[in-house]
This record gives C-alpha cells, sequence and structure tokens, in this order.
C-alpha cells in the first residue's frame, strides 16, 4: 500500500465495530463528492478484532476517493443506486461501491457507500456480493430519506453496515462447505426413522424445496441442528451452499437477511425470536424447522412474499419521511401500520401442499446400502429430475403465452400435461423454475395479488 496518502484534514469520523472472529472486511467508508475539493470522505468503520491485512487511515481515504473519480457527470435517475465492483491488484484490495444521489448541507451531492477487502478474499466475497449489495441498497433508501430530512446519514448507515460485518465474520467460520459429504447427514442414516421422524424429514425437505430452499433451522442441540442444515444443503447448488451457514456450539448467530440455509440455537429459555422485518426482506420465502418439537412451517409462496415484501419497504419508507425529528423513530425497530397495509406478524404457516416427488425419493433412498456413493448418485439423479422438470414448465408456458405476450389461462391442463397434479409437486416444480426466472409465480397466478387462500382455491377448482 502507499504511504504518501495521508488522511484528509480535517480528520474523518471513524468508527471501530467489535466483531468476534476473523472479519475479511477490511473497512466501510461513506463519501461524497464535494463540488469545490473533489471526493471527501466523511466517516469509515473498521472491524475491531482479527483481520487479515491492515490499512490506515490515509490509505482508506486514498481507496474511497478513486470510487468516486469519474462520477462528476453522473447521469442516473432520481433514487438509482449503481453498484460498482473495482479490483485494484496493485494495492490487493477489491472495493464495491453503491453509488447514489443525496443531499448534503442542503446542496445535491453524488455520494458512494462502500465495501472493502483484501483481494485474496474475492472467492470467498463473490457468493455473498448479492446479499450485501440489496442489504445495503436499502439502507440507502433510509439514508437518502435521512440526508433530505437534514439529519445524520452516519447513524443509519450503521444500522446495516455493522452487521454486514458481522455477517461476513460469522460466514469465514461458519459457512456450510461447497461439497457437503452425505455421511454428515440424515440421508446416511441406515434407517429413516434414526435421526429424526420420518414425517418430519419428508415434510422439512418439501416444505424447503417449496420455500426456493431457503429454510431456518432452530433447536437446543448445534450437532442435531447442523446435521439438518447439511441435509438441506445437499438439495442446494454449490453456490448456494457457500451463502448457508451452521450453527455455533456455544452461542447464537442473530438471524440474517439473505442467506438460504441458516441454523440458529434457542436461548436458556428454549426460544428464538426472528425478527419480523428481517425475515419479510428475505429474497425468497422461509421454512422454519424446530428440531426439538419436529415442527415445520412455512412463509406464503413467492408471489405473495413479493407483494407483502414491497408494500411492508414502501410503508417503512413513508413513516420514516413523515417523521418530526431524529428521534421521532428508531429506523432498525419500527413496526408499523397505516390505513392500506397491515403486516401480519404470524407470516408462517402450516405446510398445506403435501408432494409426491420428496415423499418417493425419500422412501426409495433408504433402500439403499447407507455408506456408499449409492444414495449420492440417486440424490444427484433427483435433483436433475426437479431441475428438467422446471425448464419443462417454463417452456410449456412460453408456448402457452407466446414467451410472456399473453395471459397464462392453462393451469389445469399443465396440471395434466406435466404430471404435476398434486399441489406439493407443483409448488416444489415452481420453486426450481422461480430462481430459473424470476417472477413466474406472480406471472402464473395472474397480477392482481392472491393470498394463498385464494390460491388454494384457485388450485382447488380445477
Amino acid at each position: 500500500m502507499s504511504s504518501g496518502c495521508p488522511p484528509q484534514s480535517p480528520a474523518v469520523a471513524k468508527s471501530e465495530v467489535p466483531v468476534e472472529g476473523e472479519c475479511p472486511l477490511l473497512a466501510a467508508t461513506f463519501a461524497y463528492w464535494d463540488n469545490i475539493l473533489g471526493p471527501r470522505v466523511r466517516h469509515i468503520w473498521t472491524p475491531k478484532g482479527d483481520q487479515l491485512m491492515f490499512l490506515s487511515d490515509g490509505e482508506v481515504t486514498f481507496l474511497a476517493n478513486h470510487t468516486l473519480n469519474g462520477e462528476i457527470l453522473r447521469s442516473a435517475e432520481c433514487g438509482a443506486v449503481d453498484v460498482k465492483f473495482f479490483v485494484l491488484a496493485e494495492k490487493g484490495v477489491i472495493i464495491v461501491s453503491l453509488i447514489f444521489d443525496g443531499e448534503l448541507k442542503g446542496d445535491k451531492n453524488t455520494c458512494a457507500l462502500s465495501i472493502i477487502l483484501p483481494q485474496t478474499e474475492l472467492p470467498f466475497y463473490l457468493p455473498l456480493h448479492t446479499i450485501c449489495v440489496e442489504r445495503l441498497k436499502h439502507v440507502i433508501r433510509k439514508g437518502r430519506i435521512w440526508m433530505q430530512k437534514g439529519y445524520n446519514i452516519i447513524s443509519v448507515l450503521s444500522l446495516e453496515i455493522v452487521p454486514i460485518m458481522e455477517l461476513l465474520a460469522s460466514m469465514k467460520s461458519h459457512s456450510v462447505p461447497e461439497d457437503v459429504n452425505i455421511k454428515d447427514t440424515v440421508l446416511n442414516d441406515d434407517d429413516i426413522g434414526d435421526s429424526c421422524h420420518e414425517d418430519f424429514l419428508h415434510k422439512a425437505v418439501s416444505s424447503h424445496l417449496q420455500t426456493c430452499g431457503c429454510s431456518v433451522v432452530v433447536g437446543s442441540n448445534p450437532e442435531k441442528v447442523n446435521k439438518i442444515v447439511r441435509t438441506l444443503c445437499l438439495f442446494l447448488t454449490p453456490a448456494e451452499r457457500k451463502c448457508s451457514r451452521l450453527c455455533r456450539t456455544d452461542s447464537s448467530f442473530k438471524y440474517d437477511t439473505g442467506l438460504f440455509v441458516q441454523g440458529l440455537l434457542k436461548d436458556s429459555t428454549g426460544s428464538f425470536v426472528l425478527p419480523f422485518r428481517q425475515v419479510l426482506y428475505s429474497p425468497y420465502p422461509t421454512t422454519h424447522i424446530d428440531v426439538d418439537i419436529n415442527t415445520v412451517k412455512q412463509m406464503p409462496p413467492c408471489h405473495e412474499h413479493t407483494y407483502n415484501q414491497r408494500r411492508y419497504m414502501r410503508s417503512e419508507l413513508s413513516a420514516l419521511w413523515k417523521a418530526d425529528s431524529e428521534e421521532d423513530i428508531a429506523p432498525d425497530t419500527v413496526i408499523h401500520t397505516d390505513e392500506s397495509f397491515t403486516p401480519d406478524l404470524n407470516i408462517f404457516q402450516d405446510v398445506m401442499h403435501r408432494d409426491t416427488l420428496v415423499k418417493s425419493f425419500i422412501d426409495e433412498v433408504f433402500m439403499l446400502k447407507p455408506g456408499l456413493s449409492l444414495r449420492s448418485t440417486y440424490l444427484a439423479q433427483f435433483l436433475l429430475l426437479l431441475h428438467r422438470k422446471s425448464l419443462t414448465l417454463l417452456k410449456y408456458i412460453e408456448d402457452e403465452t407466446q414467451k410472456g405476450k399473453k395471459p397464462f389461462r392453462s393451469l389445469r391442463n399443465l396440471k395434466t400435461d406435466l404430471d404435476l397434479a398434486v399441489e406439493g409437486d407443483l409448488y416444489i416444480v415452481m420453486a426450481f423454475a422461480e430462481k430459473l426466472r424470476a417472477g413466474l409465480h406472480s406471472f402464473v397466478f395472474g397480477k392482481p395479488f392472491y393470498t394463498s387462500m385464494q390460491e388454494r382455491d384457485a388450485l382447488m377448482s380445477f
């Protein structure tokens, strides 16, 4: 690193964030373009703990200024957030910057919220890039409102910068490996009921697949929790496994939005409270699995989840805009209602849709001898079958709608032609297809919002 980059004067404000374990993130910065002095760094966040390399304040300032160079002629839509990815090999770092417009001291400025990591952490960070960017984008939306009202944006940005540091540190030590050994999962048991009840395993895997592979596993025994986490990760892609996390043996992590599968330990009272807002902001619906009492709950399907998520986001931003003072609302904890939208805090439902695909797979896989590669091969064949069915479903809908030019009105024929008459089978295949073609649920079930109850009525009428 260059030593000829002293910090700007006056000194840049800095926050040291206590982080447990090794945090791969070197620093986060908030900078803005000053029309007289050029790029200026307003705040720096650095983890206080084990670090792979050290950057001085001057070096961080130099790197942060680099993100705003060339942005003086930026032309973007109002409210747009541009994501820039810099790999500075000569400095040995990567910088992820979110560029946006905001008001500082009454003037419109181009701003940049950036995170800096060692270049050696690029393979580790890339699978988590989308998670970090989506979370930072939303805190920027709230921060722009705070800036417009003349309040301190740093306090708002810290609400997401600190959890992202904690997320990256926890993933560094407890992420699920890319290749999960089937011997460490329930699918290696001699008999289907050795580790957990047959119906519980079937319901957990089925709901996990119906919610696009997103699940939260809670319990008091970390070994049992992690065994279920690894089992569910068998049904994910290698990239999705890198976005999944095992639980700690001594204390629980916080729930993190965006992870596919995460294990969480209950507290001493035998409970774990999931934060409503963070769960609702997950990109996909979530399955809740309690290994202590063998219960499986799931959130409403994708189109209803997305609808509720966007309504809540708009309602949250509206409440921030209406705040009369900086102390009037805590931007990280507000759960509010208005006349047009009242969030349902009981967002987890019983698993309503039974299937035959997962039931047949579990019955058949335990007929094979454990400890060999047979079960792994049979699992790969099952996942390939689901993938092929999802591609077939997409092509079917494309042909019926002339690639989206006409509304889809052939659900009954689809279920018959593709052998998806059982609702659970349809939901599993549609969840796979949703990850290949985002928005599929909304397109199939119509532009107007359908509640899950109305949707079940529609399915039952065919």
